[in-house]
């Protein structure tokens, strides 16, 4: 195993993000376009919050219950503002630390998605499957 590597080797750098403006609508056709399941809620490039895609089906609990999902989602998208479901109080990783401390704060925590910040901006994010990826690829080598 390829100790002290930097996350930066395995972070995703080209980050798809929102703005605090955006609407839950736009977030969740972002989620489905790109296949992901965390996207940085950034002001400039500072990161101000995340929203994960768990954080949107807590409250759209109603698509269970109701036929036309996309009407229920849209009213229960305009109840709520980008910021109000959004976490925000974040742990955040720099771009040199080693991949190792990223997953031991990984498997004590209850999120799955770290930003990775350098000088108070925004330069990538690193999950959990980032962290299998590289993993697996120990055993290929």
């Amino acid at each position: 195993m390829k100790k002290g590597t930097p996350i930066a080797t395995i972070m995703t750098k080209n980050v798809i993000t929102l703005k605090a403006s955006d609407n839950l609508e736009r977030a969740e056709h972002l989620f489905r376009k790109h296949h992901i399941r965390h996207i940085p809620v950034v002001s400039g490039s500072k990161i101000i919050g995340m929203l994960s895609y768990t954080d949107l089906l807590r409250i759209s609990f109603a698509d269970a219950v109701y036929e036309d999902e996309e009407e229920v989602d849209s009213m229960v998208y305009n109840m709520f503002s980008l910021e109000q479901v959004m976490a925000k109080n974040l742990v955040s990783v720099s771009s040199d630390t080693i991949v190792k401390d990223v997953a031991e704060i990984l498997s004590k925590k209850e999120f799955h998605a770290l930003p990775v910040v350098d000088d108070g901006e925004l330069v990538g994010m690193v999950t959990t499957t980032d962290l299998i990826n590289f993993l697996l690829q120990q055993y290929e080598d």
